[in-house]
Formats: structure tokens, C-alpha cells, sequence
């Protein structure tokens, strides 16, 4: 199991435009199935399948897709229309421009473009009159469109480097799982770019992807991380793949331990945060879905016993095992 779990941070940023707008926040919480508790811990972590009920939630109550953050509301169902319009375009290049065009209609903020220039895509986003404190709206507006720019030319786009118009936050050590690319905060504007190169490629997608897409979004934007090939993405599909030891997954990746070890540290990681990321994935993954006992998931992961399991569990996400078991929900 690679898909990465997704911060509690996350979710705490998404339910204040409802908080703000006077809606019961237990009762969205339990209509994701994500137990109240975990609000408490920052090292509380959801899965994929919760996060995107909880959206879905919020843009239902809220009848809102900017979920109560702008200083409009885009109304349920202006995305997959949006959508809708660019998978018939032939090029991205052409989906991209019809798709902005038709946010315009609106006179949406934040307010997005796409220029080129010396063989550079600039995707900009101008913030001006959204309260959105944590930059939830804004962040998620990035993801979004680069997601949906990816899946439409049937490949990943990847990034050459991402500027926020913000100081750097203290949940900044999640921006390298989602974007992986350069970081630059307190920039003059947000703005992403990457090579123009894949403004000219096909779009390959029709009506019928369209709606799976639009199905499972947004469990992709934030729970997968495919922008690049970096060697601590790469070590995680080795260890997920059943490859155990550091020695061993550098032999599977061509270099040795040493050289190995040298890539994670310059990407800001080790091979021990890279295992126990993926080990926390997957034991959150399997709590929230249930059908398999603490002790038996354990023994799955690798653990002796299961005390160890729960002291290493409480040290990943601040919580007992038994607290994400409470929230199960079907996935």
C-alpha cells in the first residue's frame, strides 16, 4: 500500500470555512468517519478515502467548491463543468486556457492564469480578498490544476519549482510529499512553473475517465506524490514492495549504501523516515479500514510484539491505535 496518508492539518484548515459559516463540525467529522480526538495531535494522520468524504461534505453543506473561503462561492458542480469543457480540448495547452476563461465568467477569486515565457508554463495565483489563513484554498487550487493537467495529458508534469506568497508554515515539511519540487516562501507572488514542453502534448482523457476522476478527487491531490522520481519516492516503492534493508534497495536501484544514503539526507530524509512514513501509512490505512486485529497488523509490519506496535504507532501520530480504530469508515 504507497498511497500516503494525509495530514491532520488538513483537515483542521477545511473545516474552518464551515466552523466560520456556523455548520456542526462533529457532525462532519463523523460523516467522514475521522474521530474528533485527532484534532488535538498535529501528528494525527487521516487516509485518503476520509479526506475526500470530508470534502465532498463540506462542498455539499456548503454548496460551495471554494468551501466558504473566497469572497464568492463557486457552486457545486462548476468544476466537473469546467472539466467537462477542457477533456474535449486538444491540446493542454487549449484545455488550460478554456478552462480559465471560463472561470471568468464568474469573476472567481483567487484569480489564476497561465503565461509563457522562455520555455517556462507559469501558473499564477493572485490571493487578494480570500480569508483563507492557513492557505488551505489556495494550496489546494495549485494541487488541484496541476493534478488535473497531469491526468489530462495522461502523464506527470514535472514541476521545475513552486513560489508562495507566504512565510513558510509549520506544516512545511509536507510540501515536499505533495509537490516535489524547489520551495520558495515569502515569494513576491504564488506562482508554479514547469516546461512549456507539455502545454503542446495530446489531451488522451474522455468523458467516461472523466467521471472516475472526478469520483475519487480529492483523495488524489494530497494522498499521492508522482511529480518526480526523487530516491526517497523511489525507496518507498522498494519497501512497499516487499524489498527489506538499505543494502538491498540500493542494489535494487543501482547505487550502493553509502550513495544511497547520501541522496535521502540531501532531500532532507533517511531511510529510517522513509520506512516508518510508509510503515504509518499502512497501519493507518489498515485501522480506519479494520478487519485485521492490532496484533495480527503488528505482526504484518514487522513488529515482535504488539506493545512495540503501539509505542511506535503513538510516537507516528500522537494517538493509540484504538483512536483511529473508533472512526472506521468503508473504503
Amino acid at each position: 500500500m504507497l498511497t500516503r496518508t494525509i495530514a491532520i492539518h488538513y483537515v483542521r484548515a477545511a473545516l474552518r470555512g464551515a466552523l466560520r459559516h456556523g455548520h456542526d463540525v462533529p457532525s462532519l467529522l463523523s460523516g467522514a468517519g475521522i474521530p474528533e480526538a485527532l484534532l488535538a495531535d498535529d501528528r494525527a494522520r487521516v487516509t485518503p478515502a476520509q479526506y475526500t468524504r470530508l470534502v465532498q461534505l463540506l462542498w455539499d453543506v456548503l454548496d460551495d467548491e471554494f468551501m466558504g473561503f473566497g469572497p464568492q462561492r463557486s457552486k457545486r458542480g462548476t468544476f466537473p463543468t469546467m472539466c467537462l469543457l477542457a477533456v474535449h480540448c486538444a491540446t493542454l495547452a487549449d484545455a488550460l486556457k478554456r478552462g480559465l476563461d471560463f472561470y471568468r465568467l464568474f469573476d472567481v477569486r483567487p484569480v489564476m492564469r497561465l503565461t509563457e515565457r522562455d520555455g517556462v508554463a507559469r501558473f499564477t495565483l493572485a490571493a487578494e480578498g480570500v480569508d483563507d489563513p492557513d492557505r488551505f484554498l489556495v494550496e489546494s487550487l495549485l494541487v488541484l490544476w496541476h493534478r488535473f493537467s497531469s491526468w489530462l495529458i495522461g502523464r506527470r508534469i514535472p514541476l521545475r519549482s513552486l513560489d508562495l506568497a507566504y512565510p513558510e508554515p509549520p506544516h512545511a515539511a509536507e510540501y515536499h510529499l505533495i509537490y516535489g519540487c524547489p520551495l520558495r516562501f515569502a515569494a513576491p507572488e504564488t506562482v508554479l512553473t514547469f516546461d512549456t514542453r507539455f502545454l503542446r502534448m495530446p489531451v488522451v482523457q474522455d468523458e467516461a475517465a472523466l467521471r472516475r476522476f472526478l469520483r475519487d478527487s480529492p483523495a488524489e491531490l494530497l494522498s499521492r506524490r508522482d511529480y518526480g522520481a526523487d530516491a526517497s519516492g523511489r525507496v518507498r516503492r522498494e519497501l512497499g514492495s516487499g524489498v527489506v534493508g538499505l543494502d538491498n534497495v540500493a542494489a535494487r536501484l543501482g547505487v550502493s549504501g553509502p550513495t544511497l544514503r547520501r541522496k535521502l539526507a540531501a532531500e532532507g530524509t533517511s531511510f529510517r523516515e522513509v520506512r516508518e512514513q510508509l510503515l504509518r501509512d499502512q497501519a493507518v490505512a489498515s485501522l480506519v479500514r479494520g478487519g485485521e486485529s492490532v496484533e495480527e497488523l503488528a505482526l504484518r509490519l514487522g513488529f515482535s510484539e504488539a506493545s512495540a506496535f503501539h509505542r511506535a504507532f503513538k510516537r507516528w501520530t500522537g494517538n493509540s491505535p484504538g483512536a483511529y480504530r473508533t472512526g472506521a469508515v468503508t473504503q
